[in-house]
């Protein structure tokens, strides 16, 4: 019975295993045309993309064809082009060249011709020459026969009367190069005068080295005079400044080349009279301190002017120099001030230019130092103040300003003419040294008529406090080459005419104006 269950359930098994396959082959088989379904519509898909980038390409190549063919032509357009213009110079080249030989074949025969008529024309001034020459034989015969002189003695004469013309003129000349160069030597020497008066005591009294002390009364004048006179020489002795008592009321002169020593004695005398204790020993007592208020003073005064400059790292010495400027004059000008303008405007036109004004500014402070010298020197004051800034660690710039600005020394950098005509702007100012201000008003006004008397002349101006006349000129009336003998013709009326120190620049302007109104 077992049996029977166990091929009833192999059979089982196998028809199963039938029906199994049965079904996976029924299921291949849709699989396999699904699957060939898919391909087929695949490979139709695939040529209609492939018909479409075929023409895609095809339509892009002919567009390159086209653009290449039109780029061909362009170029073989461009050569024909080239080929017709190179044809065309060709042409124009030979039709000139065809012109040109005609017209040299024109000029040689013009030259040949002018050639026969060269030597026609040289014989005929051969001849001509030949009877000049006879000629003049017979002149120079009949002159030597009617003067009674032969024709080498008549060049002698002449000769000589030429060399005796050449001299008078040139003596003429040579006389007005020494009176120009006297003017100029007499200029210089006045100048050099005047500074060596400012440095150096002498007998005679003027304005600034003198100072009036006035008094309440005559009476103090015994007690400043002293038994005997021991007070005054007490005070002139401490001090080094003369002490004048004459008639003058309630006054007393002091009088020294050093202002310093005379502010001393000043300040001295005014605390002796206020005081009312004059005897040897106060005096000395009161000279001291009042010695050591000045100096003190002198230092402050040259710190503040440094301060207020903007300098920096000065040496101390150098700024107790600074501060002795104070108390001295140059011409008539206070140094200080003189030298504190010297330094604005070195550090302004340094600053236009391009320059240090820092450096500018301290050179041109520096620059008048040599003329405050603690003892007397034989050296001009730039060539003894170029020496102080060496010797307290001044820059090689500032120094060669310094010595330089009056040309005792080569200028090696742009500093010293930068210092040299800041200087000279400062001391021409009018106003600012002695001079008499009406006569400087009329060599002004004097300077414009001299142009004003010329035809043409439309304006005048006297600039550069005399040194400069600037003239304008009516374009009308003069041209170019009448401005510059205009120019000539004032310069020399003003050298006749006029007296002034330096020299006069003469400027003659002509303007052309050309102006139209628009409506």
């Amino acid at each position: 019975m077992e049996t029977i269950y166990i091929i009833i359930g192999i059979v089982a098994l196998a028809i199963g295993f039938g029906i199994a396959k049965i079904i996976e082959k029924q299921r291949a088989s849709g699989t396999i045309k699904n699957s060939k379904r898919v391909a087929s519509r695949i490979i139709k898909e695939a040529k209609t993309e492939a018909e479409s980038i075929k023409k895609d390409k095809i339509l892009q190549a002919k567009e390159k064809f086209i653009e290449l063919k039109s780029n061909h032509e362009k170029v073989i357009l461009s050569r024909e082009k080239k080929m017709v213009d190179a044809e065309k110079r060709i042409r124009d080249k030979e039709s000139k060249l065809s012109q040109e030989l005609n017209t040299n074949k024109k000029a040689n025969q013009e030259i040949e011709a002018k050639i026969k008529d060269y030597d026609y024309r040289l014989e005929f001034l051969e001849k001509k020459k030949k009877e000049a020459e006879k000629m003049h034989k017979k002149q120079v015969e009949q002159l030597e026969v009617l003067s009674g002189l032969s024709a080498e003695d008549a060049k002698k004469e002449l000769t000589a009367s030429v060399k005796e013309e050449a001299k008078t003129d040139a003596m003429a000349f040579i006389q007005d190069q020494i009176e120009e160069a006297k003017l100029t030597a007499e200029q210089e020497a006045t100048k050099i005068v005047l500074n060596t008066i400012q440095r150096v005591g002498v007998e005679q009294t003027v304005d600034n080295v003198v100072s009036v002390f006035n008094l309440e009364s005559d009476n103090i004048k015994g007690r400043i005079i002293g038994r005997e006179g021991r007070n005054i020489r007490a005070l002139e002795a401490a001090t080094g400044v003369e002490f004048i008592v004459d008639d003058t009321p309630e006054a007393i002169i002091l009088s020294c080349f050093d202002p310093v020593r005379r502010e001393i004695a000043r300040l001295s005398t005014h605390k002796l009279v206020t005081d009312g204790r004059i005897h040897p020993a106060r005096i000395e007592e009161v000279v001291a301190k009042t010695e050591k208020q000045i100096n003190q003073e002198i230092a402050a005064v040259g710190k503040r002017t440094v301060i207020d400059l903007g300098i920096h790292g000065l040496h101390p010495e150098l700024v107790k120099v600074v501060g002795r400027m104070k108390y001295r004059s140059s011409y008539g000008q206070n140094l200080l001030q003189h030298s504190r303008e010297v330094a604005n405007l070195c550090a302004i036109m340094a600053a236009e230019l391009g320059l240090n004004p820092k450096v500018a500014k301290r050179a041109g402070l520096l620059h008048d130092i040599g003329k405050v010298p603690d003892k007397e020197s034989e050296l001009p004051h730039a060539l003894l103040g170029m020496k102080w800034a060496e010797k307290y660690g001044e820059k090689p710039d500032v120094c060669n300003a310094i010595g330089a600005h009056h040309d005792e020394v080569d200028m090696k950098s742009l500093y010293a003419p930068i210092v040299q005509v800041c200087d000279a702007i400062s001391g021409a100012r009018p106003g600012a040294r002695r001079q008499v201000l009406d006569s400087y008003i009329q060599r002004l006004k004097d300077l414009e008529d001299v142009a004003f008397a010329f035809t043409g002349v439309q304006k005048a101006y006297a600039i550069q406090a005399g040194r400069e006349l600037r003239v304008i000129v009516e374009s009308e009336k003069v041209s170019d080459d009448k401005a510059a003998e205009l120019s000539f013709n004032i310069s020399q009326k003003i050298q006749n005419d006029m007296t002034y120190p330096g020299q006069v620049r003469v400027t003659v302007i002509r303007e052309t104006r050309a102006v139209n109104i628009a409506k």
